[in-house]
């Protein structure tokens, strides 16, 4: 049975993923399909944030542990999630079976006006030093990370519920903040098999990120021409697909 881990970014936790999990679990009846935080997010908001994104994949494998949840693994990682993965796969290869990279960047890859695009530098600013009501951050969140043409309320609602029963300190935000600017990735693609899924319109993120990975890495890579950074909530029914063609693949892959 394969064993599926989904990883979010920075700040965000399981409930993030919203329905995609369930669709996600539908997609492969008989896999298990495991959400996971990182530490200081979520289930484990209370814990401290790692410094190093090593650390991150420290702490997942120890939480897996606990849990009783055994390699290999397939991981799903958006994000800050998708540098876990890197590193996971990087330094643990014998745990992981595969990795779906979403709307990531990474160091040495791309330039830091590539990984977060300049126009988003006050917006971001803003929700980390200005008070604001949750709402009122759940809703630029959207806005920087949906390009869906209206916010859909009922997913805001479940944004801002998630916020006030799992908050995340300003210290864990920044420390996150911290492990992913100073991570960088290998330039020779990890053992395991890559998908990078990336948005062609993602307003947060520049899809050249994905792309320039995808060059480095030699690995596959499928662009959505309109959603947002947010893949999962803006198209998830394309990247089921995306994720089953890949899996399709696999064999011949490995008799290459």
């Amino acid at each position: 049975m394969d064993t599926w881990i989904l990883l979010r970014g920075l700040t965000r936790e399981t409930a993030h993923w919203g329905r995609f999990a369930d669709n996600f679990q539908s997609a492969w009846p008989d896999a298990r399909v495991v959400t996971l935080d990182l530490p200081g997010n979520g289930q484990l908001h209370a814990r401290r944030s790692p410094l190093t994104v090593q650390g991150m994949v420290a702490a997942c494998r120890a939480e897996l542990a606990r849990q009783g949840v055994r390699p290999p693994f397939r991981l799903f990682a958006m994000s800050l999630g998708a540098m876990v993965a890197t590193e996971w796969a990087r330094t643990a290869p014998a745990d992981i079976a595969g990795c779906v990279l979403v709307n990531t960047s990474f160091r040495p890859f791309s330039p830091f006006f590539h990984r977060l695009r300049p126009r988003n530098y006050a917006a971001l600013l803003g929700l980390a030093l200005r008070p604001r009501s949750p709402e009122a951050i759940e809703r630029t969140v959207w806005r920087l990370t949906s390009n869906a043409p209206d916010p859909r309320n009922a997913v805001i609602d479940d944004w801002v519920a998630a916020r006030a029963r799992n908050p995340v300190s300003a210290a864990n935000a920044l420390r996150q903040l911290v492990a992913a600017a100073r991570y960088r990735a290998p330039t020779v693609a990890p053992s395991p098999p890559v998908l990078l899924l990336a948005s062609q319109n993602d307003q947060l993120v520049d899809s050249r990120c994905s792309q320039a990975i995808a060059r480095g890495w030699h690995c596959d890579l499928a662009l959505h021409p309109q959603s947002g950074h947010d893949l999962p909530l803006d198209a998830p029914q394309w990247v089921l697909e995306q994720v089953q063609q890949w899996l399709v693949q696999e064999p011949h892959r490995a008799e290459h």
